[in-house]
């Protein structure tokens, strides 16, 4: 092979003993290594972070099967892409029909379509594959950064196994950059800097192998006979992880940190607020984030936790990154050690589903404005009890609701925090108007 080819090519596995990770689904007897041993192709949709052995696995199923192999990227191509590719299929069958989306059975080669980035394809283009798929013109394998519950219509996704790639150990890791090193002309690196070398990587393969090899290039102008870890920190800069600011990752990483609050673990809520803003996350995002966990799962048990949220948003307004992180850095860690009621976030989910199930009531006359003669002479707020004026500012036995209507309860305070407090008064007011009534 060239060795203008970059490392990553020269080094893709041509056989499945060759792959290394993934042995979830590639080790002995696991599932996809029954599907490549059965013989028998089958569409699968391969779901996992970049730099997993998703193309890779592609072109092996295709060798496993002696089969055409066209691929097809999704962020380039397009429905014409789709029906050369389905051309190509009915000419390997053997059975080229004069529509270019016709579809036959016959003799002849099997074809695997293979297309990288499928997520990116709209509803229609994905649609464009259902026939051929269904009629056997070809096995479709996608490829896919993202959740395909999200991101593949459902009409395709009943049609493919899903199969979920997991990002490389550092062990999977450390034994690519063996054999770069045995295969390739890469020098010796220092042990210290194989480890960063690995972590720069993050689960990637690909980086992994872009990274040494430019190492490697450096290293060669230099005439460097070892790759020292100060001098890979020199080349590679700042390390900069893999983060999709936009897709799966990110909504699991606030997940992760929004449970972690709520679990009350402060530095693992820590944690995965630096994971966010080190990966690139807005700090801005971060603090509305911070304000909702506030509301939702702090609520009234400490009303200062919201308070607390909204300065740390303002302060970051203030002072920007890196000084204003910190603001958000306390936040979090407040919130985490906060007692925790999410009280407030049924009772107002209870009255949404209440009221968007439930039909128009009047408000009863006594609680009417009457800004006008007319709507006194019809009695609107005739008999109101204004409780200011009432015994401990508290109008026992007076009703809010609609007439027809009996209070459902939608407030139900947690024995924790301020709300232990809450419940205390709930109780005595509810005391005083059974007396009342």
């Amino acid at each position: 092979m060239s060795p203008n080819v970059p490392l990553a090519e020269r080094l893709r596995p041509h056989l499945l003993a060759e792959v290394v990770g993934q042995q979830h689904l590639l080790g002995e007897g696991m599932a996809l290594r029954i599907a490549f041993e059965s013989g028998q192709p089958h569409s699968c949709i391969l779901w996992g972070p970049p730099g997993t052995g998703k193309t890779t696995i592609a072109r092996l199923m295709a060798d496993a099967f002696d089969a055409q192999f066209i691929t097809i990227s999704a962020v380039l191509g397009g429905v014409k892409d789709i029906r050369e590719a389905v051309e190509q299929a009915q000419v390997a069958q053997g059975n080229l029909l004069g529509s270019s989306f016709g579809t036959g059975s016959g003799g002849g080669r099997h074809t695997i379509v293979f297309v990288d980035e499928v997520h990116r394809f709209n509803k229609s283009q994905q649609d464009a594959f259902l026939p051929h798929v269904e009629s056997g013109l070809f096995t479709f394998i996608g490829a896919t950064t993202e959740n395909p519950s999200f991101e593949v219509n459902s009409a395709l996704l009943s049609r493919a196994t899903v199969y979920v790639l997991q990002p490389l150990s550092e062990a999977d890791l450390k034994q690519i950059v063996a054999k770069a090193q045995a295969i390739c002309a890469v020098p010796a690196i220092e042990t210290i800097a194989i480890e960063r070398l690995v972590a720069y990587a993050d689960g990637d393969a690909r980086r992994l192998l872009n990274t040494l090899e430019t190492l490697a290039v450096a290293a060669e102008r230099e005439q460097r006979s070892e790759i020292t870890d100060a001098w890979l920190l020199k080349v590679l800069g700042e390390r900069m992880r893999r983060y999709d600011k936009g897709g799966e990752q990110f909504y699991d990483t606030i997940s992760a940190l929004h449970k972690s609050v709520r679990g009350s673990d402060p530095d693992a809520a820590l944690y995965w607020l630096v994971r966010m803003l080190d990966g690139g996350a807005d700090p801005r995002y971060m603090a509305r984030r911070l304000i909702r966990m506030a509301s939702e799962d702090i609520g009234l048990a400490d009303p200062r936790a919201l308070r607390l949220a909204l300065d740390a948003a303002e302060v970051y307004e203030r002072l920007g990154t890196p000084e204003g992180e910190l603001a958000l850095a306390e936040c979090v860690v407040y919130l985490a050690v906060a007692p925790k009621s999410n009280a407030v976030y049924k009772a107002f989910n209870e009255a949404k589903s209440f009221v968007k199930k439930d039909g128009t009531r009047a408000v009863p006359l006594h609680l009417r404005n009457a800004p006008t003669q007319l709507m006194k002479t019809l009695d609107y707020g005739k008999n109101y009890r204004y409780a200011h004026d009432e015994a401990g500012g508290f109008a026992a036995g007076e009703r809010y609701w609609p007439d027809d209507m009996t209070a459902p309860g939608f407030y139900r305070p947690v024995e924790r925090g301020l709300e232990i407090r809450i419940a205390e008064r709930l109780r005595e007011l509810k005391r005083l108007n059974n007396q009342k009534n």
